[in-house]
């Protein structure tokens, strides 16, 4: 469905949660100078770099109470519920306020979400976003929503001011389902690279050379083209950190298997996925997935000097 962006009327928008992804996003909401920012986080040196872009500092109760479209986008979806339906939050939300759950969270999650807040008259929307912190930077991420169509046409614009790709995927839970569905072929797909490569790196090949010699065919992706050269450059500072990521596999293994729909390689990484947990990895970025295939091997993917 294409839906033409239309013009912001002055708006009072809550946002809550300003970590490696939220506070970019922010700040591309403020590009609207139309748009009154009050924003929240447990993190008060966040917040106060988020009010040096022009946002204000607020409470979660005075968010619910002054703000027409309240976003969030927080680690899990436990938090997600305890901020929504809290004490601060909950019995200050006013009917035909928007909230629009940013986090990546289980189908399930966001639909409990949802009805809850329906019982109130408070409407709601899934909308987990694709790109990581880079694309959160440059306002270029990618938004897979669930909900209602009237809502998501009214919230349309600010997903713009965010992203370059909001999708209505269908009804609430249906934007977390095709972030599960997207986690997991991002992950599987740089384990395979890392796997591949390690290979490659084994038999003394350049990894730069056999990335530019396959770049182009068709085991070209986003991904390779991502992920390689921070790899072979050993710089693995978080765009996507493993312990997100992580979370992310174990919600896709909990649908699937509600689902009753086998994902026999979403398994393997999981596991692959707990190794680095148990070593204290949690806080790399994804692409240091590689390094468990190294140590298998006993070699690493670098530049051949």
């Amino acid at each position: 469905m294409t839906v033409q962006p239309k013009e912001v009327s002055r708006m009072k928008i809550g946002f809550i949660g300003l970590g490696i992804m939220g506070m970019p996003m922010a700040r591309n909401l403020l590009r609207n100078k139309e748009i009154e920012l009050y924003v929240y986080d447990i993190d008060a040196r966040a917040v106060n770099k988020t009010v040096q872009y022009g946002a204000y500092a607020s409470t979660l109760s005075e968010i619910a109470q002054i703000c027409d479209v309240i976003f969030l986008i927080l680690p899990n979806g436990q938090i997600v519920h305890d901020v929504i339906f809290g004490e601060n939050m909950n019995e200050f939300l006013s009917p035909d306020t928007t909230i629009v759950d940013m986090s990546s969270v289980t189908p399930k999650d966001s639909q409990i979400c949802g009805a809850k807040l329906s019982d109130k008259g408070v409407r709601f929307l899934d909308a987990p976003v694709s790109g990581g912190e880079p694309k959160a930077i440059d306002g270029t991420l990618a938004f897979m929503v669930g909900g209602c169509e009237k809502d998501f046409r009214e919230i349309y614009p600010l997903l713009m001011y965010m992203g370059t790709s909001a999708v209505l995927v269908g009804p609430i839970g249906s934007g977390s389902m095709a972030k599960l569905v997207n986690q997991i072929i991002v992950n599987l797909n740089i384990a395979s690279v890392s796997e591949a490569f390690v290979l490659g790196a084994k038999a003394g090949c350049d990894p730069m050379k056999i990335y530019e010699a396959i770049r182009g065919g068709l085991a070209g992706s986003t991904v390779l083209d991502a992920k390689i050269p921070l790899i072979v450059s050993r710089s693995f500072n978080p765009g996507g950190k493993i312990s997100i990521n992580h979370k992310d596999i174990k919600n896709a293994l909990t649908t699937a298997h509600e689902l009753d729909a086998p994902v026999p390689f979403t398994s393997q990484l999981f596991e692959i996925f707990q190794t680095m947990k148990v070593h204290g990895y949690m806080n790399m970025d994804h692409s240091f997935l590689v390094h468990y295939f190294e140590q298998l091997a006993d070699i690493e993917v670098k530049e051949v000097c």
